[in-house]
């Protein structure tokens, strides 16, 4: 019997080689700290972030209903299009960025790290943080555990209803439990190789939201802050409310950094 080339495509990736899965960002300097990378950002999301703009990528029925199929991250891509940048690009790039959406939804998220480590990339995993048990799988395996984490917070965990109005009060609840839980998988990787991200959107970041955020993290966190982008919303609302102005900015991340001494703004 010949032997099966060490390249092929992943046995469970195959069903879904061809079909679109995410919107494949080519090259990118922000996405991955240090790296020149590639990212990758996945279709489908447990949550429904009002501000979100990759809402093609988070509900595709809405993307079908308008005819758009693309996010703000560019024309969706297959998998068989994402091995074949990867392999053409790997003296270039260094790095591969899996994102969404939430990642961790995705069947094939395995064979796909498998692939890109298999190119020599290191990978970088973004997350919600919502799903402890599937992260604590993958950092578990070293064929496919992430180089580097970073876990969005979007407020403070007792106001997660916001971000996920279509879930009951008890799932809420274990929504909850879950973001303590993957904080302390991510914890327990070198200070260096995790990070946690907070969009700074006026109706569901303030300063209490802050403090809040600020009690389940550990001491040492890279805590990363964004403007908030006011375009292309998930919910149409959130497109009129204006973004913090500079000031109200910069003192929202230095009252973050009185408690984590790791907070900045990207």
């Amino acid at each position: 019997m010949q032997k099966e080339d060490s390249q092929a495509i992943p046995r469970l990736a195959r069903d879904f080689f061809t079909e679109a899965a995410g919107a494949l960002i080519k090259t990118t300097l922000v996405d991955f700290p240090g790296r020149v990378a590639s990212s990758f950002f996945l279709k489908g999301c447990n949550l429904r972030c009002p501000y979100c703009y990759n809402w093609a990528l988070v509900d595709s029925s809405l993307a079908e209903s308008t005819g758009d199929e693309k996010s703000d991250s560019g024309n969706l891509a297959s998998l068989e299009e994402v091995f074949a940048h990867l392999e053409k690009r790997r003296n270039v790039l260094t790095g591969f960025v899996i994102s969404g959406g939430e990642p961790l939804l995705f069947p094939h998220l395995a064979p796909l790290i498998e692939k890109a480590k298999s190119y020599g990339y290191k990978i970088k995993l973004d997350t919600n943080g919502t799903l402890p048990d599937r992260l604590e799988a993958i950092i578990k395996n070293p064929a496919t555990a992430p180089d580097f984490i970073a876990m969005d917070i979007k407020t403070s965990p007792a106001r997660y209803g916001l971000v996920a109005p279509h879930a009951t009060q008890q799932t809420v609840s274990e929504m909850i439990d879950n973001l303590g839980r993957s904080i302390q998988i991510i914890s327990r990787l070198p200070a260096d190789s995790r990070e946690w991200r907070t969009v700074l959107v006026p109706p569901l970041v303030g300063k209490k939201d802050i403090a809040e955020i600020a009690k389940i993290l550990p001491a040492d966190a890279v805590w990363q802050f964004a403007q908030f982008r006011n375009e292309n919303c998930l919910d149409a609302n959130y497109n009129g409310i204006a973004p913090y102005t500079d000031k109200e900015t910069s003192d929202l991340v230095a009252y973050a950094k009185t408690m984590i001494s790791g907070a900045n703004l990207r």
